[in-house]
Formats: structure tokens, sequence, C-alpha cells
């Protein structure tokens, strides 16, 4: 079954929101001297990425299309292996995550396990069984189980993604914008299949954030919203008589 494999990139490739990104900033951040000046736009996206992997927790959200199948992400993670978040399919396979450092929940409905196990190359009756098995109860995952799930509440392996996936070379700066009623400076990245990637970054000498990555053209655009940058993430781990662990799915799916 695979949940994602990356969440980094699940988000990065979602589709545009281009309501949450407005014009110019205004009044005072308008008139506030720039954080960045002197810097290339390169040199902004490095020490953006720099800030950004230093935070000990964030909150992740977008919205559009992963392998061609629209999608609506939300996740939190905190450096402790603390996460929680859901997704959302267009054709209706909704779930949810959550974990606690050592153990990861997940706990789709109907459609988010038949799509999961016909990715995976199930029977119709292993993918029945799977369903069945699963209806109303979380699937636990100890760490380390499965790479790409336990990389959900893997703050270190979400960073990493983000540091290799952010394209540096060749940005240039564009006029300084607005992201959620915070300033930030524009930095653009021009591909060479037609695909032009937009970063935002927090005109704040401290603590420059990536606040908001933007994609258009090529085959995946999307958007990115990051936010709660080292705001602990609180969540309580599901009763045992509503998870079914790795052990008895297999069980259950060797059966049928």
């Amino acid at each position: 079954m695979r949940a994602d494999r990356k969440l980094w990139m699940t988000a990065t490739i979602c589709a545009v929101v281009a309501a949450g990104v407005t014009g110019c900033s205004q009044g005072e951040d308008k008139a506030a001297a720039d954080p960045f000046k002197g810097l290339t736009a390169e040199a902004i996206a490095d020490k953006a990425v720099a800030t950004t992997k230093a935070a000990t927790a964030f909150r992740m959200t977008g919205t559009g299309t992963t392998d061609g199948e629209e999608m609506t992400v939300d996740f939190s993670v905190d450096a402790k292996g603390t996460c929680k978040g859901s997704m959302k399919a267009a054709k209706g396979g909704t779930a949810e995550v959550i974990g606690t450092g050592d153990t990861s929940y997940m706990k789709g409905n109907e459609a988010f396990w038949r799509s999961s196990g016909g990715e995976e190359g199930a029977s119709a009756g292993e993918t029945d069984a799977m369903s069945n098995a699963l209806k109303g109860r979380w699937l636990a995952m100890p760490a380390g189980a499965d790479g790409d799930t336990a990389a959900f509440c893997d703050l270190k392996a979400i960073v990493k993604d983000m540091d290799e996936d952010t394209p540096r070379k060749g940005m240039t700066r564009g006029d300084d914008a607005d992201v959620d009623g915070k300033a930030a400076a524009t930095l653009v990245k021009k591909g060479d299949k037609g695909e032009t990637t937009t970063f935002y970054v927090a005109r704040d000498a401290a603590k420059p954030y990536i606040l908001r990555v933007v994609e258009t053209g090529g085959k995946e655009p999307g958007t990115m919203t990051l936010g709660d940058f080292d705001k602990p993430v609180t969540v309580t781990a599901p009763p045992a008589g509503e998870t079914v662990d790795m052990e008895q799915l297999m069980k259950t799916l060797t059966a049928s």
C-alpha cells in the first residue's frame, strides 16, 4: 500500500491557489528596508531553505494534483516525530494520518483503501479484504516498517527532500508580494519544459522562511503553503481496539 512517497513532493505538485497570493505588500511592509538588499535570488533562496530546514515544526497545506489525480493535503510535523494531517482525492478517497514518534497511524475511507490496493496490484479479493479489515479503523505502522509512510512523521526526511527538490540555480527576483498577510520576496525559476516555479520568502532578516511555492505550466502545476513554524504538534494515539497492525492485515490478505 502506498499512502504517498514524498509528502514534500505531494504538496509541491498541488494545483495553484491564486487567491492566496496577492500583488504587492502594503503600508509599512512596503516601506520597510529590504532585508535581502545586495543578495542574489539564489543567495536568498539558500537562506530561505536553510532557515526552513532549521525549523522544529511546520505545517504544509496544498490543493491540486499528484500522479494525475487531484488531491488536497494538510499536514503538520515536528522534530519529535509527532505528526498529523489529512489528504483528500477528487475521486472520493480520504485519509487521516497521525504519528507519535514510534508509530504512524492511517485511517482511510473505502475509496482510499481500494485505490491504494489497486495501485499496489492487489487482486479484487485482496482489495475487498483490506477495505473490510480497515473499515473505520486505523492501520498501525511501526517506524521503519514502511519507508514511505515512516517519512510522513520524519521532519529530517521532509526537509531533506525540500532541500534536494528546491531548484535554486538560475533564479531571478520578482516583485515583492503578500502571502496570508506576510510580506514576501518572490524568487522565480524558469524551467526548460515550460514550467515556472515561484518561491515566496518571508521578508524577515532573522527568519526568512519559505512561505509558499507555486509551480505553473509543465505537467505538474501546483502550490504549497508553509506555516506554524516551530509550533509543537499534539496528537493522541487511537485506542488499541480501533487499530489494525501490519501483521494482522497481512494475515487477512493472505486468507482472502
